[in-house]
Order: structure tokens, then sequence, then C-alpha cells
């Protein structure tokens, strides 16, 4: 039996770099999004050609009804999950100064990077643990797609920065909860990739980067985080769980 990973705001963007190297593992793949099916087709085109079974699964995981519909679709063709993908995030619709934004700016980021998530995590993981002490050979991981803005302050998008510091520890909570289970948990921490969503920046880190931001001096891409996720899905580290992997091109290391 194929293994099979859902993957939160998989048809674009990281997570579409990420669902690539899954089907390259050889996952069956539940894709989330809230686009339209048709809006995503080129990109779920685009897996099956590699060789996965694939099934979208519409639903904002920020809204309860709409999280457990995507987990039951996800359930009801594939029988089991074994790598979740907590993938989705957003910007906040507007940056402001952190004197002056909103609640609803805030409520929106919040709900969407941090509680959705969570919820789902919880829901899954508790699937996955009763599949584990019915069945020893079932294995899973877990893993969660935060920022270097979780530690990195950005006062403009602190909204933001709020969300990925909360799921970062949300890693370790689950890691410490799953272990009982032999269920890794995993951060995977970006730096600066490619994306829609820092497409409107381009400029701005384009100088950064010339100006030695990182020491690779090149924008990250999501086939850089979809290799992380490939290898703790496949079980290269073993004896790591709750750990944070980094794929920022040595930008956070401190120097002189």
């Amino acid at each position: 039996m194929k293994k099979a990973a859902l993957i939160t705001g998989g048809s674009r963007g990281i997570g579409f770099g990420i669902a690539k190297a899954l089907a390259g593992e050889g996952f069956n793949l539940a894709i989330n999004g809230v686009r339209d099916e048709e809006g995503a087709s080129a990109a779920l085109d685009e897996l099956r050609e590699m060789g996965a079974e694939v099934v979208y699964c519409q639903g904002n995981i920020s809204v309860a009804s709409e999280r457990e519909a995507v987990i039951e679709k996800a359930y009801s063709v594939f029988g089991q999950i074994n790598g979740l993908i907590n993938n989705a995030g957003i910007a906040p619709r507007v940056r402001l100064d952190i004197l002056e934004t909103t609640l609803e700016n805030y409520q929106e980021v919040m709900t969407t990077n941090l509680e959705g998530p969570f919820f789902l995590t919880q829901s899954i993981s508790k699937r996955m643990a009763h599949t584990k002490q019915n069945n020893h050979a079932f294995e899973a991981t877990i893993i969660f797609v935060t920022s270097i803005s979780a530690t990195v302050a950005s006062i403009n998008r602190g909204e933001y920065c709020i969300s990925k510091a909360g799921l970062a520890m949300t890693n370790l909570l689950f890691a410490v909860r799953m272990a009982e289970y032999n269920i890794p948990v995993f951060e995977i921490r970006p730096g600066i990739v490619s994306t829609d969503m820092t497409s409107k920046v381009q400029e701005k880190y384009d100088n950064l980067f010339q100006s030695g931001i990182a020491l690779q001096p090149r924008w990250g891409t999501p086939e850089d985080v979809g290799k992380a996720v490939a290898s703790l899905t496949r079980g290269d580290f073993p004896y790591s769980t709750g750990q944070v992997i980094g794929v920022d091109g040595g930008m956070l290391i401190d120097r002189l």
C-alpha cells in the first residue's frame, strides 16, 4: 500500500514544491487549497503525470467545518495519512506597522497560520495514534512549515511573525505528545523563498542578497524545501523528533 500525504496549500508555491518532492518519493497526495479544483488543475495534472494518485481537498483550514471536510475526503480516498505537511499560510492583506495594524488583519493571519494547523494536526494526530496502536508497522510523520519570521522580527507584519513563532511551539508540543506513538514531528523553517507571496518584494530582497543577507547568495526555491520534506518523510532522521530544519541559505548564522 502506497503511503499518502496531506499537504495544505499544496497546489502552489512552497506547497507545490513539497508535493512534487513527495510524488517523486512514491507518495499518493491529498492536496488542500482554497481555490476551486479547476484553478488548481494544472498543478494536479503535473503531479499525476509523476505517477501519484491525487485527490484535491478544497477548503479553508481556518474554518472548522471545512477543515473536517478536508480530513474526511483525504481519508475516504486513501484510508490513512502517513505524512501531514502543514504548509498553508498567508501574509497580512495589508502590511502595517504594529502600532497601526488592525484586529481584522491579526485575526485572519492567526486563524489561518496557527489556529487552523493546530486543530488540523490535533485531529489527524488522533487518527494516526489510533492506526499506530492497531498496526505497529504504520509509519507517519508530521511537519510544520514555518519561516525565519518565527524568530526574526518584522514590525510591518508582526501578526505573521507571531503566528510562525506560535507554530514553532506547536511543533514542540506535538513532538512531545506523539513520541508515545513513535511518530516524529518536525519544523522546517524556510528563509527567503521565491513564491507568489514574495514576488511583491522581489527588488527589496534582490538587493539584500547582493549585500550579503545570506551566506548562499540566492533566493531559496520551493524545491529546496521539498527536498527537506522528502528526507524527513523518508525517515532519514529517525532520532531527531521536534527538531528545526533551516532552509535559509545560512541566513541566520551570527557573523562578525
